[in-house]
């Protein structure tokens, strides 16, 4: 028995001195509750939303501003005129827009019926319908405020809801961009990242050292094959969204796969980066698993609204490629944009690119030496 106890105290030396270790069995599942504490909530804060407020008087103000004080929404822009609300929705930095009809006092003060119109980017299904359920209930509480003070004369606001992009709020709208750019990170990080240890584990090093390639034309000799496999997996998931799933592609069919073209070299060169500093395809295995798959899961708007995260998560996700991806995807396949509204985040993606490859090429010569 005593021996047992030794051998036990043994394992428990070993489990302590292995810092690794440690951190898997310690600083993991901290790092997890406190990102799914904070990621995973229903509530909206501080949405950015647009008001056409054909009337501007006392009570459109009055409502805008209970709107902003309720903590849910924040005016990002006030509009001129209906022509610029799709423009307003391309450009993504609003989610819903609140259009007030003229004369809108008078209708509500005099007629007893006025009409307020919640307009929402329905690319996020999700998102689109809790933002215009939170303005209905604003315009409900106003209204049983006015009627509580003149309970006679019953006056009513009628708000209409409409979704641009996503009118039936299906939620394979949103699904399947977010897949694609999930799939493409993990399946094509995860492919090249044991290419370099494989070669090592191998025992093939030896010939990639003397042989007279240079660094760079290894390491795209190692990326060319996957690109062409994976773009034919993003080109597999796209077919099946629109016929399967009736997801709309209304932008440039050749903008969209230049952008999953690029997206992919991306993916790959994070791979290849992966490979130069893990030790063994274990180790490959284990950083592209769970370095990539939970940050794009939960803070690169996939499921969950970055909108609802708090401020040093929504900086976190600002690193994160599939962020910028699924963006891209959205605006060409729901709404239909092309470069010119995209540009920031293609240029993003080309930064990523540029990083991750310049670290692959410095760290693969290091290895050379």
């Amino acid at each position: 028995m005593n021996r047992f106890w030794a051998f036990v105290k043994k394992e428990f030396l070993h489990i302590f001195r292995d810092y690794r270790t440690m951190m898997i069995l310690f600083a993991m599942p901290v790092v997890q509750i406190l990102i799914f504490g904070f990621v995973i909530t229903s509530e909206i804060q501080d949405a950015s939303i647009a008001v056409l407020d054909k009337s501007k008087d006392e009570v459109t103000q009055q409502l805008t501003n209970k709107m902003m004080a309720s903590g849910y929404f924040k005016v990002e822009r006030y509009l001129q005129n209906e022509s610029q609300l799709e423009d307003a929705f391309k450009v993504g930095r609003v989610k819903m827009a609140v259009v007030f009809e003229p004369d809108f006092a008078h209708r509500f003060y005099k007629d007893g019926l006025a009409r307020v119109q919640f307009v929402a980017d329905a690319a996020d299904a999700n998102t689109a319908r809790l933002l215009t359920g939170y303005a209905e209930g604003i315009i409900a509480t106003f209204q049983r405020e006015q009627n509580a003070l003149n309970a006679i004369d019953m006056k009513r606001i009628i708000p209409e809801v409409r979704m641009y992009y996503n009118e039936n709020l299906d939620g394979v709208f949103m699904s399947v961009p977010g897949i694609m750019a999930m799939i493409l990170m993990l399946v094509s990080a995860m492919m090249t990242s044991i290419s370099i240890t494989r070669e090592k584990e191998f025992g093939s090093m030896e010939v990639l050292l003397i042989s007279p390639l240079k660094p760079y034309q290894i390491i795209l000799g190692k990326v060319v094959p996957y690109v062409l496999l994976a773009l034919i997996n993003a080109v597999s998931i796209l077919i099946m969204g629109y016929f399967v799933f009736q997801v709309p592609i209304k932008g440039s069919l050749v903008l969209l796969l230049f952008e999953s073209l690029l997206f992919i070299v991306l993916a790959l060169s994070l791979g290849i980066f992966i490979s130069t500093v893990a030790k063994n395809q274990m180790v490959a295995m284990f950083m592209s698993m769970f370095g990539l798959m939970l940050p794009t899961i939960l803070l690169s708007g996939f499921i969950f609204p970055i909108e609802n995260m708090p401020l040093p998560l929504q900086l976190l996700s600002n690193i994160m490629p599939p962020r910028w991806f699924i963006i891209i995807i959205k605006s060409v396949m729901l709404k239909g944009v092309g470069l010119t509204y995209i540009w920031k985040e293609t240029l993003i993606l080309m930064v990523f690119i540029t990083v991750f490859v310049s670290l692959s090429v410095k760290k693969f010569k290091i290895r050379l030496e």
